[in-house]
């Protein structure tokens, strides 16, 4: 069952503030990876939440103007790459816009089932596409984990206060 709760307009507080109160919230660092038949895109997000254990499902959130959004809402499975405490030019990367972001020196691959895959991040979801959801300016991504790998103890990539960070 799917409850939709109208978008209200914000009232109480001001985008500026909305935005310093959430630059106090650290996140972890993840790219998106795509191909819905157009070749590869990505983006970075900080928006990943783990949704449910059994089945397993996670989601994160994309902006619906951002340059990776019609490849997004094409694509019917994606790979969710976490990055490493040493990879922030590799965030840097997929947060630029116009840019060809699996250009060298970004070094990737296909899985078997054709999703790309960053190499050397610390871990990956290849998720099938479950459900869209509009959420304002943004849509959010609901994906099943159909296959994961992970290096084992590395230091994650963090987003905190407009910069990057390790533990």
């Amino acid at each position: 069952m799917t409850i939709t709760v109208p978008s209200l307009p914000a009232t109480g507080i001001d985008p500026e503030r909305y935005k310093q109160i959430f630059r106090n919230h650290p996140a972890g660092v993840v790219v998106v990876t795509v191909d819905s038949g157009r070749g590869p895109a990505g983006f970075t997000a900080t928006s990943l939440t783990s949704l449910s254990l059994h089945p397993p499902l996670v989601s994160f959130g994309i902006g619906s103007t951002a340059s990776s959004w019609p490849h997004v809402e094409q694509a019917t499975s994606a790979v969710v790459n976490f990055l490493r405490a040493d990879q922030e030019q590799l965030a840097r990367t997929f947060a630029t816009s116009g840019i060809d972001r699996f250009a060298e020196p970004t070094r990737w691959r296909r899985l078997p089932q054709g999703e790309p895959v960053l190499d050397g991040v610390g871990a990956w979801l290849r998720i099938g596409v479950e459900q869209i959801v509009p959420a304002g300016d943004h849509r959010v991504v609901i994906g099943h984990v159909q296959q994961s790998w992970a290096d084992g103890a590395r230091d994650p990539l963090l987003f905190h206060d407009g910069g990057y960070h390790s533990l």
